[in-house]
């Protein structure tokens, strides 16, 4: 197990297949107060790749923080979560899920598949700001991430 580093930056992993949510997270996570790493991947076979260190992402950092959506083209969210948590060398990372739906359902289940919280993305711009705000001020700025 490593030691961060105060000021040391954190990773975040981005799984996000909606273009225009992807740079708005990324133009507000940039304005952050913790300085922090983001990758962008579109789908749920990118993200395992990434989080495995598989082919172009060999070198990828692990992420401190993952934030999820759901509905992902070739490998959805909630395959994704089980896929994490069921490795014994992701499962400890930190997945929030951030997705539009609302749906009781979905909620439920990606709590049964150990999600560490659940945020639906809202449609209204100056809504969608506090709410990546919010994000980071908990998981960046308050809890406590395990270490690498």
């Amino acid at each position: 197990m490593s030691t961060r580093v105060l000021g040391e930056p954190i990773e975040i992993l981005l799984v996000e297949d909606n273009p225009g949510d992807a740079r708005l997270a990324v133009e507000l996570l940039k304005e952050a107060k913790v300085f922090n790493r983001l990758t962008v991947v579109s789908d749920g076979v990118e993200a395992m790749e990434y989080l495995r260190r598989e082919g172009k992402y060999k070198e990828a950092a692990r992420p401190d923080l993952v934030l999820l959506d759901l509905n992902l083209p070739r490998k959805d969210g909630r395959q994704v979560l089980t896929e994490i948590r069921s490795d014994e060398k992701l499962r400890r990372i930190p997945v929030v899920v951030l997705t539009t739906s609302e749906a009781e359902e979905d909620v439920l289940r990606a709590y049964d598949l150990s999600a560490n919280c659940y945020v639906t993305k809202p449609v209204d711009l100056d809504q969608f700001v506090k709410v990546v705000q919010s994000i980071e001020n908990f998981w960046l700025s308050i809890v406590k991430l395990p270490q690498q």
